[in-house]
């Protein structure tokens, strides 16, 4: 079944994709509204990834499974996107999975098979299986999409979620940050008022964590233009619902080593298993969300050879453990209002409302405290799951044309600039500077006779360029040697509407030029991104095949347990010849996918398609009699 807003048949639509920590889901804007994709159960999917052999599995069946396949199974992938090893430390012994350091210095996930695996690669399996389903509701291939990010993501990891789409076959035609998706969408059923408002985003996920200050000036005359700007943002890309589940595994872990007299060896994670770590993960995140509905909630871990580890934790315990971790939301919240009222128009801030987004924002102690530091109830009618979704829809409505009369001015989170001498950080375009923009500035030489300038990107706040992140290096080569301070180079930052940068420099004297889209030092290569490509395209019709014939082995082996169970309990009913024609293709059809697993190149798919199609059409007799012996019985 088709949804119903379908665009048109000569259009390339474009959708919008909130790709979360936790879950994921893609939208779609049409007849004025946008909505999410999907039937309702399985609109949100799981932003988790199992590898297996043959196949991979997408979202909530990998991560039910996920004790089962420890190793194989990865979740939380948006924590290592654009980061490193060492910025990975922190949340390594709480994933089943092992972590290893990549080219360029980027975390990445080692299966059991050997395989090393970016965050990239795992991200575009979830972008990938979005646009399948978005393709199966809209009944045209999707190949264009807005995707959401974190407002503080920095410019590696908006690099890093554009590889992803780039990857899944997806041309990411805007990358939009979260709480100014969530606006858009609450913007949007209040175009009625004739008046401004100012609202706060807050931003809680699995993850991380984001606040936004927004502008909403709606059009007041037909014909006119809503305005959605973005006056000041902060936040923290690891900050969320992640470290709530691993402070709860550190109190287990705690009581574990006290109640059973287990001693110092059981001080972390390390001492277990992955199925056990991956088993307490889950522990916590059941108990965080059921004591947001209730008092208290009962956790019991059997950890074998009779020892069992039992105790009740209360609403009270959950939101002591959580206090420091709600209060940096708070500084955030602060630094973003006086960030604010510093913005044009800003100095006499008054805010109108105050938007919740992420599921962690439904814990009472967080709707508590933002109530508190705004002195205003958050306003709680969106679905905190769904509301960056169809923001995103929203935008990319606006992108084709089908939203109109809105205009959207984001702000990049942090300062762009570059090391000068003395390794300070020149500041070219500075924190919530709306995007997009574009900063020249002009820079000489400090030696006599120099004939190459190295420009070091940096993105940060703080003076010195060891304090900021270093986003990549490039060369300008070839330079006459000339007096120090003759030489005139002129750096350009160019940020587009995505917030993803470019950098050019330009020599004046001699002409000498150089430029990039910044290649971040924690994301993958140019040549990496069109290697996986090029692989993804000469191994298309063995990776096609090979998906067919994982499929056939699936859909038979449900095939051969519903008919097998049939035929035992009715078969003695069937006609000899029909019975024996069953029990022949039942067999065949059993025998094929033994081989099919075994080797699955050694499996005609064509041949296996027919078996079981023949096994189909051959038991319709059978499911004849076992309606009517069912119909009997009752």
């Amino acid at each position: 079944m088709t949804d119903r807003a379908k665009p048109h048949a000569d259009q390339s639509p474009i959708v919008g994709i909130d790709l979360g920590t936790t879950n994921s889901l893609v939208a779609f804007f049409a007849n004025n509204q946008p909505r999410v994709l999907g039937d309702e159960s399985e609109q949100i999917v799981p932003s988790v990834v199992r590898y297996e052999d043959n196949r991979v599995v997408v979202g909530h069946d990998a991560r039910s499974r996920a004790v089962e396949f420890p190793k194989s199974t990865i979740s939380s992938i948006k924590r290592l996107m654009g980061r490193s090893l060492e910025d990975a430390a922190g949340d390594a012994e709480f994933l089943s999975y092992d972590i290893v350091d990549g080219p360029n210095n980027t975390a990445r996930a080692k299966l059991p098979s050997g395989r090393v695996i970016s965050p990239q690669e795992v991200s575009a399996e979830i972008l990938r299986d979005l646009k399948r389903r978005a393709s199966e509701s809209l009944g045209i291939e999707v190949s264009r999409a807005v995707v959401t990010v974190p407002a503080y993501f920095d410019d590696a990891q908006r690099q890093a979620t554009r590889d992803a789409g780039r990857l899944a076959g997806l041309d990411v035609v805007r990358i939009v940050n979260e709480p100014t998706a969530a606006a858009l969408a609450y913007g949007l059923g209040t175009q009625s008022t004739d008046t401004a408002r100012t609202v706060v985003v807050y931003d809680l996920g699995g993850g991380t964590f984001d606040v936004s200050i927004l502008r909403l000036t709606p059009a007041t005359e037909e014909g006119q233009t809503s305005f959605f700007q973005v006056l000041a943002t902060a936040g923290d890309t690891h900050l969320g619902g992640d470290d709530i589940d691993q402070q709860l595994v550190k109190l287990f872990l705690a009581e574990i080593r006290d109640q059973l007299g287990l001693g110092k060896d059981i001080a972390d994670l390390d001492a277990f298993g992955p199925e056990t770590r991956r088993a307490l993960i889950g522990f916590a995140e059941s108990v965080k969300m059921k004591l947001s509905t209730e008092d208290a909630a009962t956790v019991r871990i059997d950890l074998g050879d009779g020892r069992i580890y039992e105790r009740t934790i209360t609403r009270e315990k959950l939101e002591a453990i959580m206090e420091p971790w709600v209060e940096r939301t708070m500084v955030a919240c602060k630094r973003a209002i006086a960030d604010a009222r510093r913005a044009p128009g800003g100095d006499s801030l008054e805010i109108d409302s105050i938007i919740l987004v992420g599921g962690s924002t439904r814990v009472p102690l967080v709707r508590k405290r933002v109530a508190e530091l705004f002195e205003m109830e958050p306003y709680t009618a969106l679905d905190p799951d769904r509301v960056v979704a169809l923001g995103a829809a929203v935008q990319a409505g606006i992108m084709s044309g089908e939203a109109s009369g809105m205009l959207l001015l984001d702000v990049i989170p942090l300062s762009l600039g570059i090391e000068t001498q003395g390794s300070a950080m020149a500041k070219l375009i500075t924190a919530n500077s709306t995007v997009p923009s574009r900063a020249t500035e002009m820079f000489s030489t400090s030696v006599d006779g120099q004939t190459s300038i190295k420009i070091n990107v940096l993105q940060g706040e703080r003076e010195m360029a060891e304090h900021c992140r270093s986003l990549g290096e490039f060369h300008l080569l070839g330079l006459p040697p000339m007096p120090a301070g003759i030489p005139q180079l002129e750096v350009e930052f160019l940020v587009d509407a995505s917030g993803v940068l470019a950098v050019s420099a330009h020599e004046k004297r001699s002409g000498k030029r150089a430029s990039l889209q910044v290649i971040p030092n924690h994301g993958l290569s140019r040549e990496e991104i069109d290697q996986i490509e090029a692989d993804s395209l000469t191994h298309a019709r063995e990776d096609m095949t090979r998906h067919r014939i994982v499929d056939l082995i699936v859909n038979s082996k449900l095939d051969v347990k519903w008919i097998g169970e049939r035929f035992a309990k009715y078969g003695g009913k069937l006609e000899p010849d029909n019975r024996q024609n069953l029990e022949h293709l039942l067999a065949a059809l059993q025998g094929l996918i033994v081989n099919a697993e075994k080797n699955w190149e050694s499996v005609d798919a064509d041949e296996f398609y027919k078996a079981k199609q023949d096994l189909d059409n051959a038991s319709v007799r059978l499911q004849e009699i076992g309606i009517t012996e069912s119909l009997r019985e009752d």
